[in-house]
């Protein structure tokens, strides 16, 4: 029996869309980032983007837990002497929330150009809304 390995050309790709309404930011990136990878389906190949797209809406409404919104903090830095700032996670996500969503499934992929490739079929919206209604996406329950 041989061992399958996907190859570029042959993948289906679906369109998932996730309300994040409620869910926590880790459990929520979790599951984003093994359906980005393609970890969910039996064609897995670890160096083959085998992924679906995936589009998130409400990223205003999503959870953390714990006392991780004032302790979490978001680091940027201005490449200047001095430049370094913090912003902590809940000015983040009344700010930016795609941003707070983007940095957790970031961090889940992998670190190198199949990762970079990965995240650009992520789709993230701060309000409940999106523009995607022509590639009928499915709902994703977590």
């Amino acid at each position: 029996m041989k061992t399958y390995l996907a190859k570029p050309g042959e993948v289906q790709r679906s369109w998932f869309v996730i309300d994040a309404e409620g869910k926590v930011l880790g459990r929520l990136a979790s599951r984003v980032a093994t359906v980005l990878r393609g970890k969910h389906k039996a064609t897995f190949t670890p160096n083959v983007d085998t992924g679906d797209f995936v589009i998130v809406v409400n990223a205003r409404r999503v959870r953390l837990t714990g006392k991780k919104a004032d302790d979490k903090i978001y680091y940027s830095h201005s490449n200047y002497p001095g430049g370094l700032r913090e912003t902590k996670a809940r000015d983040m996500l009344s700010r930016k929330p795609e941003y707070v969503i983007r940095e957790a499934v970031e961090r889940m992929l992998p670190k190198n150009v199949l990762g970079r490739q990965l995240l650009r079929k992520l789709k993230i919206y701060a309000g409940g809304s999106h523009r995607h209604a022509a590639q009928q996406p499915k709902s994703l329950e977590m």
